[in-house]
């Protein structure tokens, strides 16, 4: 039996229905450090961070209506013993566990709100509002239909305009910054006057995201194509998963 198959029987007994599995595989090729955080008035979980190896998975419980963020965090190195170090990209101020620290950007964030008092659907997305660092998805395990996948599958690193790309210490392209982060301002950010659904468009970086990721957030307001609604006990959240046809 495949370890992660034993993960999924383990994560099955384990669901009482007061709380939801949350499920991280790394596939990439390369070690990612998962960083978590929870939104205001929601335990941050995990301690906020950990280590994935390649092909390593991880499970743990979070409540039910339990609302955050998962993001990689991509070419870190912590000492072992105080957990302080830093991460070329998606770091959450040098240190191992990131508790309540944000990451910093560009990365790419697994946004949800697993259930609240006025809807027991669970909401969820992949964000490349930050920018983008991994492809990254995320998948109920059953939930009946209509339950759709998160994602960017591809890697944007690849195609980042040279505006917005974020070299490491070897020159390579180790995250593809937003345009909001990149050149600012409020057309950008949708913030001041922009602050809206009908003043807020898609920047031409924004289609260019899209274009190659279109199930995940290019910016602030594009719900219609990004944002998934079901109601599973367990999520799949994947680093560097398989290429789709439609990504």
């Amino acid at each position: 039996m495949s370890s992660f198959l034993s993960l999924l029987l383990v994560a099955a007994a384990a669901s009482d229905g007061s709380s939801i599995q949350l499920i991280l595989v790394n596939n990439c090729a390369e070690s990612i450090w998962p960083g978590l955080l929870g939104s205001a008035g929601h335990p941050t979980p995990q301690s906020g961070g950990f280590h994935l190896g390649p092909g390593d998975e991880s499970a743990f419980d979070v409540p039910v209506g339990w609302s955050g963020r998962v993001w990689p965090r991509r070419g870190c190195s912590f000492n072992n013993s105080s957990g302080h170090g830093s991460c070329a990209t998606g770091d959450c101020g040098g240190v191992l566990h990131c508790g309540g620290r944000p990451g910093a950007t560009p990365a790419t964030a697994v946004e949800m709100t697993l259930g609240t008092t006025r809807s027991p659907l669970h909401f969820y997305d992949v964000s490349l509002v930050d920018g983008f660092n991994a492809p990254v998805s995320m998948s109920p395990v059953g939930g009946g239909a209509g339950c759709g996948v998160a994602g960017c599958h591809a890697d944007l690193n690849v195609c980042c305009p040279s505006k917005l790309e974020v070299r490491d210490g070897d020159g390579k392209v180790s995250g593809c910054r937003s345009a909001c982060r990149a050149m600012g301002g409020d057309r950008y950010c949708c913030t001041g006057d922009y602050a809206s659904p009908e003043r807020c468009r898609p920047t031409v970086f924004a289609h260019v995201f899209k274009a190659v990721c279109p199930k995940a957030y290019s910016y602030a307001y594009d719900d219609a194509t990004s944002l998934n609604r079901c109601k599973a006990s367990r999520y799949l959240i994947t680093f560097c998963p398989p290429p789709t046809s439609r990504n």
